[in-house]
Parts: structure tokens; sequence; C-alpha cells
């Protein structure tokens, strides 16, 4: 029978478990530290928040040189943007930081309206190894993206080491590869939106992604109007008050979940629950 391992650590001010179950200590401590090291490594290069990360300096234009993940990523994200019609969208970075700076609701709009015609991803472009933006205005998070993609990366890792059964969780984004020791699926509560410290659902998974995006997680307060922490360029399509994804990955479960808060009517072959 494999023994259970399990790993704490905070990345992306995020507090992230590890679970792995094998019969090698020294495989699974190896296994936990390489994931670390790997999201650390991906916190550090798209922080959006610091000025000396790689994805600062493709947003201050000092650069415009991009390596073959962050040019896989970005077509990514430009494919999700179509695919989601728009809503997924890494340029609402744009206007991100009015919603933490300002302090008055007629500023926050005032300035949001003199910003909203640089969002969207048809403002840059990928031309062979460069980013090419058609204003300097224009700004990139991946704090949406690279979260999941840590999942992701996690699980190569797990299964480069041969390992069969563990679970990923990096603060609700969520990864089961393979099956628990007792071959019995793993099993993820999915909270109850009107009361988070209960569970509405539980859901079972195996080699599947899950994440779940909800209005009740993080708001921004600006005088007497509270903001969902979802910013969205056009107005909700949808009331959800959580909305979970289950995919083959947990980028696609990520940005499902998220689009699908924004406008219900997105088009998604994924399994979806809607709360």
């Amino acid at each position: 029978m494999n023994r259970k391992f399990v790993y704490k650590f905070e990345v992306m001010t995020t507090s992230c478990t590890l679970i792995i179950y094998t019969q090698d200590k020294l495989l699974a401590d190896s296994s936990a530290k390489s994931i670390l090291n790997e999201a650390k490594r991906l916190e550090k290069k798209y922080n959006y928040y610091d000025d000396n990360s790689f994805l600062s300096e493709i947003n201050l234009r000092k650069s415009n040189l991009l390596d073959q993940e962050s040019k896989s990523l970005l077509q990514r994200a430009k494919q999700y943007y179509k695919n989601t019609n728009g809503v997924f969208d890494i340029t609402i970075a744009t206007i991100k930081n009015l919603y933490i700076n300002e302090k008055k609701i007629d500023d926050l709009e005032l300035k949001k309206a003199s910003l909203y015609s640089y969002v969207g991803c048809e403002h840059f472009n990928i031309k062979k190894d460069k980013i090419i933006f058609d204003n300097n205005y224009t700004k990139i998070d991946l704090g949406g993206f690279v979260k999941e993609y840590a999942v992701d990366r996690a699980v190569k890792i797990l299964k480069k080491n041969k390992i069969k059964s563990a679970l990923v969780n990096f603060g609700g984004d969520i990864y089961a590869l393979g099956r628990r020791p007792n071959n019995k699926k793993f099993v993820v509560g999915i909270k109850n939106p009107n009361n988070p410290t209960i569970h509405a659902k539980k859901i079972k998974i195996e080699d599947e992604a899950l994440t779940t995006s909800a209005s009740y997680e993080r708001t921004y307060a600006i005088e007497s109007k509270t903001y969902s922490h979802i910013i969205s360029k056009d107005d909700f399509k949808s009331n959800s008050k959580s909305v979970t994804v289950i995919s083959n990955s947990c980028v696609e479960s990520g940005v499902y979940s998220t689009s699908l808060m924004v406008d219900s009517s997105i088009k998604t072959s994924n399994k979806v629950l809607i709360l």
C-alpha cells in the first residue's frame, strides 16, 4: 500500500496543498520540491506587481522579446479570448489598478472610460518572437492563468517522476492524478456560495482538473459600492454566484469557470456546475 505524503506551502499569495501517494519518501520529497521550485519560478517571472518581473518588462515596454513559454501562454490566452467571445481577457489589467487605487466611484468610472478603448487582446500581436502592442496603454496580467498553468506543470512533474496517485491543490485550482490507493476517485467539495462554510456538493474526479470561480471570494469596495474581483469590460450577463468547471487541464477549467461567471451563455464541452 502506498504511503500518503502531504506538503503545504504558499505561492502566488495562495495556500497550496500537495498530496502524493507512493512508497518512496525520497521520491515524494523531491517531487514536491521540484513542484515548489517551478511554481516559484512562474511566480517570479509573471508577477504583475513586481516591476522587475519579465511580465512587467513587457507592460512597461522595456522589452518586447518573448521566450517560447511566454509566447505559448500569450497565444493560448488570445485563443481563449476568441473562444469566450472576448470575456476571458488578460488585458483587463489595463483598468485593474483603478479598482485598487481609486477612492471615489466617479473617478473610477471616468478613468475606466478613458482606458476602455485599450482593453482587448486585439491590441497586441505576436510576430515571430516579439509581442507588438498597437498603443502605449494596454497591459497584460496573467494572474488568472499562471496559477492554473502552475498546477498543470506540477502534474507534468509528477507524471515524469512516475507518480500515479496525487492531488494538487493551489488555492482551489485542483488536479486529481489517478485514483487514491483504495482505488476510489478523489472527492472535492464545492462550497455553498450562500454559506461558504459548508459544501453544496461533492464531486468525484480522476485524471481531471477542477476549478471554481465565485463572486463571494474577493471584492473591491469603493465608497458604498462593492465590486467583484472578477473584472469585466462589459456588464455581467450571469447571475451565478459560483461556477465550477471540470476538464482535462487546470488552465482550461480556470478560463471557463471565470468566463462563465461573467457570461453564462458561453459554450463549452467541459463539465459545468453553476450555483
